[in-house]
């Protein structure tokens, strides 16, 4: 095997994966991106698969593996072509899950983290805000502490799960006056008196429910706290590295996806008395974009396996997302010239992947503020640390 990363055992996992997808996922993907709806039986299936709990402790129904198998699950999710329903299940499983099983006590464990490995209960995670973007430490929700409960105000927006979810990982202010220093991190149920949720209308992603949403006057037992109290900011930071590379591995997976499509369309098409694939501007073309998008797989799988052995990649998974989510970008759009008019038609994959791809670099930290890390991180010599 050609690989110094996926053993025997990885690849196994990836055809199953595959055959899962083919039978169960890819002949409703369009009638999710029609109705904004996924089956909610899909996520039982998912979990009786253990897809839910690759990467998460046996004692709770996971499968504790390396995180090698979450790389084939992200790849293999991003060639279904449906970003939404990729989103819908990453960002349950290493936004919301990531926060249960880092900073939840042993109660919560049992009551959300063992379900939504098993796909019986559906999380999202709240930070971002309307007025604040990428500025997580500028959040303007609130929880003040009121006896055995918090009292939750304020609202969340672009919010992957954030209308049919069954809980909410939330970050809000409980020491306004300490900054990012007063932030807290809650589980909160979708049922709980004063949470409401608004879809939102996407340019791409539409088998997800993005929403906007709101707390008014939300009662939280105090045992839903995350962690420690004003620990929040920190805890947010600390799971920064594997949301960076996720939606690395995401984009360099939906860019190989759109090359391996686009090779076997020129192979077929004919003009000028031959397959397109042979006129040299194309070829050379074509191959400056699989450069780009090798480069950029090569540099995630190192960078995975780093994280695997405990190491601290911020840095790195920064750059990931910064370069492969720009790399896919441009991919795709080269791609999609290469199949003319019909790049440009809905029933070709294209179209779609065109514009979910577009989120790349602006889900979870713009390309703009990342950048601006990287630069206290080399220029003005700033050390991120660990939370030990």
């Amino acid at each position: 095997m050609d690989s110094m990363y996926f053993t025997e055992e990885h690849e196994f996992f990836r055809k199953s994966l595959q055959d899962f997808l083919k039978k169960e996922v890819i002949p409703n993907v369009d009638k999710w991106e029609e109705s904004g709806i996924i089956d909610p039986d899909i996520w039982k299936k998912f979990g009786n698969m253990g897809y839910l709990g690759i990467n998460y402790p046996e004692a709770y129904g996971g499968l504790n593996l390396d995180i090698f198998y979450t790389i084939v699950l992200l790849e293999e999710l991003q060639k279904i072509n449906s970003g939404g329903f990729a989103a819908a299940i990453w960002a349950h499983v290493y936004l919301a899950m990531t926060h249960l099983n880092a900073e939840g006590s042993e109660t919560i464990k049992q009551n959300y983290l063992a379900p939504s490995i098993t796909g019986d209960k559906i999380g999202c995670l709240c930070i971002t805000e309307p007025f604040g973007g990428s500025d997580v430490a500028g959040l303007r929700t609130t929880a003040v502490k009121n006896g055995d409960y918090y009292i939750l105000n304020g609202s969340k927006t672009f919010i992957t799960n954030g209308v049919y979810s069954d809980y909410l990982v939330v970050a809000a202010k409980t020491e306004i006056e300490l900054g990012n220093k007063g932030i807290s991190i809650f589980v909160v149920d979708r049922d709980a008196e004063g949470v409401s949720a608004t879809k939102l209308n996407k340019l791409g992603w539409k088998a997800s429910d993005t929403g906007e949403i709101a707390f008014n006057n939300v009662k939280v037992p105090a045992n839903n706290l995350l962690g420690e109290e004003n620990k929040g900011f920190g805890y947010i930071l600390q799971h920064f590295a594997l949301e960076r590379l996720i939606m690395g591995v995401n984009a360099h997976a939906r860019a190989e996806y759109a090359i391996d499509y686009t090779l076997g369309y020129m192979s077929q098409r004919e003009a000028f008395g031959k397959s397109i694939d042979k006129f040299q501007a194309l070829r050379h073309k074509l191959v400056d974009l699989y450069a780009d998008m090798e480069v950029c797989k090569e540099f995630n799988y190192s960078i995975a396996y780093r994280l695997n052995k405990g190491e601290y990649v911020v840095k790195q998974a920064t750059i990931s997302k910064l370069k492969s989510t720009k790399m896919a970008d441009e991919v795709i759009y080269g791609c999609l010239q290469f199949l003319g008019g019909y790049g440009y038609m809905e029933d070709y994959p294209l179209a779609r992947l065109f514009r979910d791809s577009r989120l790349g670099p602006i889900g979870g930290g713009t390309s703009e503020i990342l950048r601006e890390i990287l630069a206290k991180i080399i220029i003005d010599k700033k050390d991120y640390k660990p939370i030990l």
